[in-house]
């Protein structure tokens, strides 16, 4: 493999800028990485477009039971039109910058050059979506079907710091807290009414209350918002709530708490929509993969390896969710994801596209996965 090829190939993607929520951008973007990516591997992809958002999928040969492998990565990102001008793709003393090099394009390119480096891949399965920055609301099915009796699942993810593999993830649920009142003349009767941001400043008290640090639960009022005009009693408000779990336990405590949350103001309605997002990546789900990639770095002698806890989700909590023993963040080692300062390392672009290579060749060799020491 060669590094400049890949920085090449890197630019290629990146100068497609591809923003998730643009959906013609995304296609342009999949027309980009299906022409690299049918270079490197020989083989086209599918594109399958999902209520307008393009995703592709590369299946490399027979998708043996017991051997499938699914490689997981997304080609959208969060920059916006015209980033590009304003940070253009350089490599500068080592360091790549350029929107979306990091998160993630750089390893989709990884994953090319570890494929087109395998001498056998028959049974691998690309999978590269075009929404997961917006939570993967046309692709999460597609994902969950693609590792469903999978006997791993690898996703590209930018590295965590240092080039730390992501082990554990947090699921994530959403909900929307509506409050009903009714409204009166804040001056000349105010007693008539019900006021609807008395009620939600209850319910934001309820839901904050919900978290537990001991746990690593997280249950954030975020949005609040109540009333039409400054002289009437507020006769709807909403809440809006983000919570990050470790475990599906305490993912199913926290719904159950909020879905039974009622009102406080005697006339005041409670209403609870939303749910579970993600389910969380346990650290179960990576340990024998995390171990077979210890072992690979200590046996060819690269940078070790080793695993660690985000906050961030990704598709990998998907593949998790439906029983794939699943590894994240096993792309780029750099920073700055969503933020000015993104940038790829160069010279950790090989040896992190040779573990993953090396991981690959183990796992379709069919060897048992190891469990975690």
């Amino acid at each position: 493999m060669s590094a400049a090829a890949m920085l090449e190939d890197l630019r290629v993607l990146v100068e497609c800028e591809s923003p998730s929520a643009d959906r013609a951008a995304v296609a342009r973007s999949a027309e980009v990485l299906a022409r690299l990516g049918t270079e490197r591997l020989g083989v086209e992809p599918e594109l399958l477009v999902v209520d307008g958002w393009t995703h592709l999928r590369w299946r490399l040969g027979p998708q043996h039971s017991g051997r499938r492998v699914l490689l997981l990565g997304h080609h959208d990102t969060v920059w916006p039109l015209g980033t590009l001008e304003r940070i253009p793709f350089s490599v500068v003393d080592g360091v790549v910058r350029g929107p979306g090099c990091f998160d993630m394009l750089a390893g989709l390119v990884m994953t090319f050059h570890a494929l087109a480096d395998l001498p056998d891949r028959e049974g691998v399965t690309l999978l590269v979506t075009g929404d997961e920055e917006l939570g993967s609301p046309t692709s999460r099915a597609l994902v969950e079907t693609e590792a469903a009796g999978a006997r791993a699942a690898l996703v590209l993810e930018a590295s965590a710091d240092g080039g730390l593999l992501k082990t554990e993830r947090k699921g994530v649920s959403l909900y929307e807290v509506g409050v009903t009142g009714r409204a009166a003349h804040a001056g000349l009767e105010p007693e008539r009414g019900v006021n609807a941001a008395v009620e939600v400043a209850h319910q934001v008290l309820a839901v904050a209350a919900l978290a537990d640090a001991a746990a690593g639960t997280t249950v954030t009022p975020t949005v609040v918002s109540a009333g039409t005009t400054t002289n009437t009693v507020a006769a709807a408000a909403r809440l809006m709530v983000d919570v990050r779990v470790r475990t599906v336990a305490e993912q199913d405590r926290v719904d159950a708490a909020l879905r039974s949350l009622r009102p406080v103001l005697p006339g005041a309605g409670v209403t609870v929509t939303g749910g579970p997002n993600r389910p969380p990546l346990e650290a179960a789900a990576s340990a024998g993969l995390l171990a077979r990639a210890v072992g690979i770095a200590e046996r060819l002698g690269l940078p070790p390896v080793a695993g660690t806890a985000v906050g961030g989700a990704s598709d990998g909590n998907f593949t998790a969710g439906v029983g794939t023993p699943t590894l994240d963040g096993l792309g780029a080692v750099g920073g700055g994801a969503h933020a000015e300062d993104e940038h790829v390392l160069a010279d950790r672009l090989c040896d992190r596209t040779r573990l993953v290579r090396e991981l690959l060749a183990e796992l379709l060799a069919d060897q048992p996965l190891e469990a975690a020491s």
